[in-house]
């Protein structure tokens, strides 16, 4: 399908110097469970769109050539006045060409989403959003976790070579 990555993951990125937990997640558990534990290739910005780039161009090739995109759901990403480049190239791909699904993770509880712009209500109404809750669970890297089967099951199939 000349696609070369399965999910463009896109997250709230950090205004501070301040690592905090959705980075970690994003570019260490999601690779560690999805890649490594699944075979899954994610684009994530920061790690696979290089200094130098046209940024723009750059977000719009790699979301081109992803099956599908992962939006993490935080309070940060919600209270933001304005969303991110790859945010609105996200929505406008999955709902005005409809050519690619959306995920949606919604990484802390958001409660009521009156705040979020009207295209993500429209998806969570649509497909819903799956919960992280690891922080009960023992192992949050277990690839067998509730979280990560739900994942998965919005994920392209991947084709395991033996």
């Amino acid at each position: 399908d000349g696609k070369i990555y399965d999910a463009y993951v896109i997250y709230p990125r950090s205004q501070t110097n301040e690592a905090n937990f959705v980075e970690y997640f994003v570019y260490q558990i999601m690779p560690d469970i999805l890649e490594n534990k699944c075979g899954y290739k994610l684009c994530i910005y920061g790690r696979d769109i290089y200094p130098g780039e046209d940024t723009a161009s750059a977000i719009e090739k790699r979301m081109q050539k992803s099956r599908r995109l992962i939006i993490l759901l935080t309070h940060q990403l919600i209270n933001c006045k304005e969303p991110a480049y790859d945010q609105h190239i996200a929505l406008y791909n999955a709902l005005i060409q409809n050519d690619t699904k959306v995920i949606l993770l919604e990484m802390e509880t958001i409660g009521t989403y009156d705040k979020l712009q009207e295209s993500l209500r429209f998806i969570i109404k649509r497909q819903g959003t799956v919960k992280w809750k690891e922080q009960h669970t023992v192992h949050p890297q277990s690839s067998n976790s509730k979280f990560w089967k739900q994942v998965r099951y919005h994920m392209p199939l991947t084709l395991k070579s033996s």
